[in-house]
C-alpha cells in the first residue's frame, strides 16, 4: 500500500481555536494516564534526567497552575528568575525545578486529585488570553534562541510539553500510550511542519503508527522512516537522530 505524501505547505498552522481543542484533549489524556498509574509506577525513572514519574506529574501540575492564574504565573516567574540569576542556570530549568519541589511531596492520590482539578482551570486560562496579548513578542530565554509570540507558547508549546510528558510516563511504566490520528497525528504534523521550516532542506519523511504520515519538502534530499512518536522524541532531545533529525524543535 502506497501512502500519499503531504507537502509541508499543505499542513495548516494551529490556530487558536483548534489549538485549544488539542489542549483540552491532551489535558484529558494526561489526567487519564495519571489515574491509571499503579503504586509502583510513581518511582520509575523517566527519560528526563533526575525525574521519576512523580516528578514529571509534579512539574506538569505546577505548569497547569501557572497557566490557570496570572498571579501564580508572576509568582513562579519571579522566584525562578531570581534563582537563575544566582545559580547561572537556565531560567526554564529553575522554573521546572521549582514546580517539582513545590509538589513532589504530595502523595500520589493528592497529586492525581490536584491534576484532575487543575487541568480545566489551565485550559480556561490559556483559552481566554486575548488575541492582542497572544500576538505580543516574548523572549523564551536560553537555551532557546530568537523570539516567540506569546500565542506560540500558549497554543503550541504547552500542549507539546504535556503530550511529551505523557509519553515519558507511559514509556517509564509500560502503560498503554493512547495515540490517535486526529489528536496525536495533528500534533505530530505541526511538529513536522516547524521542523521542515527550521532546516529548510528537501526531504521525504515516512512516519509510522497511528499518528504517522508521509511528508515531503522539495525534490530529493534525505529520506527517513521511523515511528511518529519516536520522531518527536528525537527532536525533543530524548533520542538520537542523524542528518536532518539532529535539528530539534521546542517542546
Amino acid at each position: 500500500m502506497t501512502m500519499t505524501a503531504t507537502s509541508i505547505t499543505e499542513i495548516p498552522p494551529l490556530r487558536h481555536r483548534e489549538a485549544m481543542a488539542r489542549a483540552a484533549t491532551e489535558y484529558d489524556r494526561f489526567v487519564a494516564a495519571v489515574e491509571r498509574l499503579q503504586p509502583d509506577d510513581w518511582s520509575r525513572q523517566t527519560d528526563n534526567d533526575q525525574w521519576d514519574v512523580k516528578a514529571v506529574v509534579a512539574h506538569v501540575l505546577g505548569m497547569m497552575k501557572m497557566n490557570a492564574s496570572i498571579r501564580e504565573m508572576a509568582r513562579q516567574r519571579s522566584i525562578s528568575g531570581k534563582a537563575a540569576k544566582q545559580s547561572g542556570a537556565f531560567p526554564i530549568d529553575e522554573l521546572t525545578g521549582l514546580q517539582v519541589r513545590e509538589h513532589v511531596s504530595l502523595s500520589p492520590s493528592e497529586l492525581t486529585a490536584a491534576v484532575r482539578r487543575t487541568a480545566p482551570k489551565a485550559l480556561k486560562g490559556r483559552s481566554r488570553t486575548p488575541a492582542l496579548v497572544r500576538a505580543m513578542p516574548m523572549d523564551p530565554g536560553p537555551p532557546t534562541e530568537g523570539k516567540w509570540k506569546l500565542g506560540y507558547l500558549l497554543d503550541v508549546i504547552l500542549t507539546r510539553d504535556t503530550w511529551m510528558h505523557r509519553i515519558d510516563m507511559c514509556r517509564a511504566t509500560g502503560r498503554e500510550l493512547v495515540v490517535t490520528g486526529d489528536h496525536d497525528g495533528r500534533i505530530v504534523a505541526d511538529v513536522v511542519a516547524e521542523w521542515a521550516r527550521t532546516h529548510g532542506r528537501p526531504f521525504t519523511l515516512v512516519l509510522t503508527g497511528p499518528a504517522g504520515g508521509t511528508y515531503t519538502q522539495g525534490e530529493g534530499g534525505e529520506r527517513h522512516e521511523l515511528d511518529a512518536v519516536e520522531f518527536c522524541r528525537i527532536l525533543s532531545g530524548r533520542g538520537t537522530g542523524t542528518g536532518l533529525l539532529t535539528q530539534g524543535v521546542p517542546f
